[in-house]
């Protein structure tokens, strides 16, 4: 019977008066049971028979006059204890079970029966009504359905309930279930690992591959598949499990898919959660209100909202609550929306205020996970009334939400400038890296160069000391040339004054010989001299050559001239001595010609001439000494001038370094004026924007004017075409005395479209009106006249003064400049 009650408020399209009468014989059938329960236990003795088709009781009925007062209070009692079976899901169940599967339990059978008393009879006979005529009390009496909503839905209405309040009992999403199951979901591994955490205690879904953990799974594919966005959440597989306890899967995926997208749920789960950001920052705004000692106390603890209120709002106290507690609050989900989750959470935070203010931060997780679920085992109806205590204002959440808004925006904002900032830091930190490579770079050569100068410096120094030493060297030679040249004229004029004598002295010959090798030895020590400076200026001409070649053009032409000057005052110099060598061997050879034939004659005297041609060879090999001298000191003054060439280098490159860290600061400078004229820009394209709208806005007001304008005259066009239907039963009343009127009226009409085309032009520009749609406008109703004139002429519409009046008061006045259409008072050009 108790089924049969469902059924009809589970379908209220059953014809009227056949569910009436059946409620009815079924709530007398629920009273005449309980009462006779209550005779039962006045009397033991009375018994009880069943039937397969039926439940009779053989006592008597007894009336609530003929019964004691303790069989009163034991029937309290008991419709007490019937009453917390009622609220308790898994009592229920297990009872409607025994139901089905056995009619033999008359225990059974008696204690599902008594779960009604007189005030729950009522109560379901509300609800009966409501949801036979949902629409009408809907729409009259929303406040009265909240408050029964607020003291809890009767668990047998719930499933319907929720369907009406949430408008989900007719969605064509759900013919397409089926084929959403068919499907392929990418989160069906994440849905299945989460199955199990999932009401882990409840018998519905505890049981690995159950059913209730197969429903649940094709409600979240379903919904992943059709919200690709989204996809699938952990915490919202509670709420599924919740509507799959109360109804089967297809209501349950529909209810979902309204909820996720009429009650923020959808904006919750996102990926980003910027919802949950929201209403956690609403919320602290909310405790920074109306609780500011607790407020201070979390702050002081970095106790921060989302660490114990996100579950709250994601799951809607399901995983907070026991069930019991969690679905009544969930009705006034389904009534009010998430207000009644910041009612409930902050009425939590008054009730537990004194508690949290002597925990530290473990402490208070530990309160909200293990003390705060079982403080409501035995209802919630005192947090619920509590919760309707707490203040909440729905345009300070509006402005709460604003300000968010503004606030992520300007972090938006923040995290783009940063990211720019970082962009650009991190390519002026790379083009910083480059100068400071090129910087080391040229660092290392100026070093080098440096090093090199020393090193060449040093060099010269020692070539200097060896050329001084060899200039000496060559002076003492040259003396000796000279002192040897005067030996040699003293011993010609010795020659001239013994030339008669044949004899020479010993010590002559011996002085002589001595002479010879001294001049020797000073020639091989000179050769070895010149022969190691040599090797000297060959390693300095490939030290040179490996030097690296500079773009400045001017100054290596003019160190090449200079080069060139010095290279040619050597060559000058060489070809002096070369020529001087030549002279000296000419001169050489003549005396040897000259002399060929005395000096045969004695031993001594070839001896003699021994010695003259020895000292005119060393005077030879001394010009020839000179000459290699020269070279030495050509090859000197071109590593000067390459030691000078190298030392302009390095100057550049100073000059180089410089220019390009000017530079670096100048493009530093540069950068800093771009970005603020980057702002100025931003700045004045934010204004333009600005006067762009409101000339956009400007522009629709007057086309909206415009077809304001139209409209009247298309409904003046109507009332001519009914005037025009009246008239044509009068038009032949008076056909005479037209025409000549008729022409008049004609005149006078081309002369108001030739003032309409030079004169309003100008008033229409200045009013702000488009001058070809009111042209438009005239034209179509100077034909209209044209073409109704004979009919209003028949009418006898005009007067003496020539005014053409219509029958409502409105006129167009021929003589004037204007043309006036006035209906009911309201003139407009």
């Amino acid at each position: 019977m108790l089924k049969d009650v469902c059924l009809f408020f589970f379908f209220p399209q059953v014809a009227t008066d056949k569910v009436t009468g059946k409620l009815t014989s079924t709530l007398s059938w629920v009273k005449n049971t309980v009462s006779q329960m209550a005779s039962q236990v006045a009397s033991p003795s009375a018994s009880l028979h069943t039937t397969s088709s039926s439940t009779t009781v053989s006592t008597p009925v007894l009336s609530s006059a003929e019964l004691s007062p303790d069989e009163l209070e034991l029937l309290a009692k008991l419709e007490e204890q019937n009453r917390l079976l009622e609220t308790d899901s898994k009592s229920l169940r297990s009872v409607n079970g025994s139901r089905r599967n056995s009619g033999s339990s008359l225990v059974s059978s008696s204690s599902a029966s008594s779960n009604l008393s007189h005030l729950e009879e009522d109560t379901w006979i509300l609800w009966g009504r409501i949801v036979n005529e949902w629409e009408d009390v809907r729409k009259k009496k929303e406040k009265q359905v909240k408050e029964l909503v607020r003291k809890g839905i009767p668990h047998h209405f719930r499933a319907i309930v929720w369907q009406l309040l949430c408008s989900a009992q007719n969605m064509p999403i759900k013919d397409q279930y089926s084929e959403l199951l068919k499907m392929t979901s990418p989160c069906e591994k994440l849905i299945r690992r989460d199955i199990a955490r999932t009401y882990p205690e409840h018998d519905f879904f505890k049981e690995k591959d159950s059913l209730g953990q197969e429903v649940l799974f094709n409600v979240m594919k379903a919904y992943s598949l059709v919200d690709r966005e989204v996809g699938y959440c952990q915490g919202s597989a509670f709420i599924v499990g919740l509507l799959l306890m109360q109804m089967p899967e297809e209501e349950a995926f529909c209810v979902f898919v309204k909820l996720m997208q009429d009650y923020r749920l959808r904006e919750l789960f996102k990926p980003s959660m910027a919802e949950l950001g929201l209403c956690m920052y609403q919320f602290e705004c909310m405790i920074q209100e109306q609780l500011p000692e607790l407020y201070v106390h979390f702050q002081a603890q970095s106790f921060h909202t989302s660490m114990y209120a996100s579950s709250w709002f994601l799951t809607i106290f399901l995983t907070s609550f026991p069930l019991s507690a969690a679905t009544r609050i969930f009705d006034i989900f389904m009534s009010e929306g998430l207000e009644i989750v910041f009612r409930v959470g902050l009425a939590l935070l008054q009730m537990n205020q004194a508690e949290l203010m002597q925990l530290d931060m473990e402490g208070m997780l530990q309160h909200f996970q293990k003390v705060v679920p079982h403080q409501f085992d035995g209802g919630p109806d005192k947090l619920i009334q509590v919760a309707y205590q707490v203040k909440y204002n729905a345009k300070k959440m509006k402005k709460l939400e604003k300000e968010y808004t503004t606030i992520k925006t300007k972090e938006m904002e923040e995290q783009v400038e940063i990211k720019r900032l970082r962009t650009e830091n991190r390519l002026l930190k790379q083009r910083i890296e480059t100068l400071e490579k090129e910087s080391a770079s040229l660092a290392d050569r100026l070093i080098q160069g440096q090093v090199t100068r020393a090193q060449e410096a040093e060099e010269n120094y020692l070539i200097k000391r060896e050329l001084a030493t060899i200039k000496q060297q060559s002076d003492e030679a040259v003396t000796k040339l000279e002192h040897a040249e005067n030996t040699v004229r003293e011993l010609q004029q010795q020659q001239q004054r013994h030339k008669c004598s044949s004899r020479y002295s010993e010590d002559f010959v011996l002085r002589l010989e001595k002479e010879l090798v001294q001049a020797r030895l000073s020639e091989a020590e000179s050769q070895c001299a010149l022969k190691e400076m040599q090797d000297k200026v060959l390693e300095m001409e490939k030290k040179n050559s490996s030097f690296p070649d500079e773009n400045n053009i001017a100054r290596l032409q003019e160190e090449l001239i200079a080069v060139k000057l010095r290279e040619a005052e050597a060559l000058v110099g060489l070809k002096e001595l070369r020529q001087q060598v030549k002279d000296l061997e000419e001169h050489w050879q003549r005396h040897l010609v000259r002399t060929t034939g005395r000096w045969k004659e004695t031993p001594k005297k070839n001896a003699v001439s021994e010695l003259q041609d020895e000292l005119m060879t060393v005077r030879l090999r001394e010009a020839e000494s000179q000459a290699e001298l020269k070279e030495v000191k050509q090859r000197m003054m071109e590593m000067e001038t390459q030691s000078q060439i190298n030392s302009n280098h390095l100057r550049r490159a100073e000059q180089e370094i410089s220019k390009l860290q000017g530079k670096v600061q100048h493009l530093s400078t540069q950068n800093k004026g771009l970005l603020a004229q980057l702002t100025e820009s931003k700045r004045k394209q934010a204004e333009i924007e600005c006067k762009n709208k409101e000339e956009v806005m400007a522009v629709r007001l007057r086309e909206a004017d415009s077809i304001a304008a139209v409209a009247e005259l298309q409904q003046h066009i109507a009332e001519l075409e009914i005037q025009k239907e009246e008239g044509k039963f009068q038009g032949q009343l008076n056909n005479s005395d037209s025409s000549q009127y008729i022409r008049e009226l004609k005149d006078q009409i081309a002369e108001l479209k030739h003032e309409s085309t030079t004169g309003k032009r100008a008033r229409c520009e200045k009013h702000g009106m488009n001058f070809t749609l009111f042209k438009s406008m005239a034209d179509l109703c100077f034909k209209i006249f044209n073409l109704k004139s004979k009919e209003y002429i028949k009418l006898g519409i005009f007067d003496n003064l020539g005014h053409f009046k219509f029958s409502k008061g409105d006129e167009i006045n021929n003589g004037g400049d204007n043309l006036a259409f006035a209906n009911s008072g309201n003139h407009g050009r």
